[in-house]
């Protein structure tokens, strides 16, 4: 691994003190969220970085990392934002996060020239709700297209009457774009450009065939904006050529001296979910195809496909293509000034690697909801920070709509806290909860503690700083603050739609 980038480097602050589990801690952080569980009690503060044994534990120290602290004082443009979601893929599946097997330097340079987060979630455990909770900043629970996880048919879908971090970042004088990934409703009620994105290049359902582009009814899913678009090159080559054309047309439409009109590029890849199809693997993709015009309904799940090695080739894919992005940003004049974040709408799959987490996608244990998050903005945020701070995704929806000065619908309050002070000004996080909800599944993080409860209905708790593997439940050693933690989930679901019965 290459040392930090030396345009970068920022002076060593020194390990924050380490507090031994049990003890009351506040985070660092931004201004005060206002949704309905800000109001609870605090989270953990940030930890130490190699002194501190369980965080260190969790995510490997990497060389020239240093825990985070903002740097005030600085002063830019309201930023480009450039926001990636990987899909499915698992928290130490990048080499900065523990992944032995897997070479991604172009994710982990993004790491080391910005802050990389060891306790990082998604909004949910599936792909649609964690997109839900990102384009409107809320809970997946609050609207009814959130409540399907994921969706599977065009029956629901994000109404295109709600507030999205588009919508609002457009009436804030911002150009919008997703490229990639949309899975939040069919054609023709549901779409991103019906829900504040000016323009879209992608596919509108959870899975497709990378070649062919059929989606799991036998459907054909590549479109621009509302109209199918013919290319049946590998999906995550054209995904990335799109990208790259966009940023490189935004720098063109500014005379090169960077974008004179502030633009959000949500860029959302299928790599590295099922099926398991590396780019050149076109006998594999025919044996699908076939498989999904004979009717076969299972084709794209590939229970029968895929490897260890497969899963590798494709993470790497996605590492490349990140990387080819940033290399056009870079070239466009734009990096001093855009806003890079990097993580996975959820844990990971089959052939992940989640250690020393337990439980994967569509749980809400630690391997289904924690995952790799990195943000870089060179012009405001120092290289090579290391933060412990827990962060979900409506967070990062509150935090960029006060970076890019845009008003949140106080008719759709939001559920994540803006973490802008504490990146920027090194103000404290509000106290406040991290609540998460799927059917059959419940869980609640405050400061050290997780309250789960899993589909057998027994209420655990578990220290996940000291114990993230989530091994030894504490319920009977602290039976009121399970209780406190209970009741706390209990209050923020009597605020949720009920789930449709089956």
């Amino acid at each position: 691994m290459s040392s930090v980038d030396p345009a970068h480097e920022t002076p060593d602050h020194g390990p924050l003190a380490y507090r031994p589990p049990g003890l009351s801690r506040r985070t660092f952080g931004g201004l005060a969220g206002v949704g309905a569980a800000a109001a609870a009690a605090a989270v953990g503060s940030l930890g130490a970085l190699a002194s501190a044994p369980a965080a260190a534990a969790a995510a490997p120290a990497q060389p020239g990392e240093r825990p985070f602290r903002a740097a005030p004082g600085r002063r830019s443009r309201r930023p480009n934002i450039l926001f990636i979601l990987g899909d499915d893929l698992g928290w130490a599946d990048l080499s900065s996060y523990g992944a032995s097997g897997i070479r991604t330097p172009h994710l982990d340079r993004l790491a080391r020239q910005g802050v990389r987060f060891t306790q990082g979630y998604s909004g949910s455990a599936t792909c649609s709700p964690t997109r839900f909770s990102l384009y409107t900043g809320r809970y997946p629970g609050r609207t009814e297209g959130g409540l399907a996880e994921p969706i599977a048919d065009r029956s629901v879908g994000l109404e295109p009457g709600h507030p999205t971090l588009a919508s609002l970042l457009r009436d804030a004088g911002y150009a919008t774009a997703l490229i990639g990934k949309w899975h939040c409703g069919y054609l023709p009620d549901y779409s991103p450009t019906k829900s504040g994105w000016d323009t879209f290049f992608g596919n509108f359902g959870g899975a497709l065939e990378y070649y062919s582009k059929l989606g799991l009814a036998g459907e054909y899913d590549l479109y621009e904006g509302d109209a199918p678009y013919r290319d049946l090159r590998y999906y995550t080559r054209i995904v990335t050529e799109r990208a790259v054309d966009h940023i490189t047309e935004a720098q063109k439409r500014s005379g090169g001296r960077g974008a004179d009109r502030p633009w959000l590029l949500n860029l959302n890849y299928t790599t590295p979910h099922w099926p398991w199809i590396a780019d050149g693997d076109t006998e594999e993709s025919a044996e699908i195809v076939r498989r999904i015009t004979a009717g076969d309904r299972s084709a794209l799940f590939h229970e029968d496909g895929g490897s260890l090695e497969k899963y590798r080739e494709m993470v790497e894919d996605l590492d490349r293509s990140v990387g080819e992005v940033l290399a056009a940003l870079r070239r466009s004049g734009q990096e001093e000034d855009t806003l890079v974040f990097f993580a996975s709408d959820n844990g990971g799959e089959r052939w992940s690697y989640n250690w020393p987490l337990s439980g994967n996608k569509a749980s809400l244990q630690e391997g289904g909801i924690r995952v790799p998050t990195i943000v870089r903005w060179p012009a405001r945020i120092d290289a090579g920070q290391v933060s412990h701070e827990p962060v979900f995704t409506p967070d990062w929806t509150a935090t960029l709509l006060e970076i890019a000065g845009a008003r949140p619908d106080r008719s759709h309050p939001l559920d994540g806290t803006s973490l802008a002070g504490y990146l920027l000004r090194g103000e404290r996080l509000a106290e406040r909860d991290l609540f998460w909800r799927v059917r059959g599944e419940r869980a609640l993080r405050r400061g050290d503690w997780k309250y789960y409860r899993g589909k057998g209905g027994q209420d655990q708790l578990f220290h996940v700083t000291a114990d993230p593997r989530e091994q030894a439940d504490k319920a009977g050693h602290e039976p009121e603050l399970l209780t406190r933690l209970r009741t706390a989930w209990e209050a923020v679901d009597r605020t949720l739609l009920p789930y449709p019965k089956r």
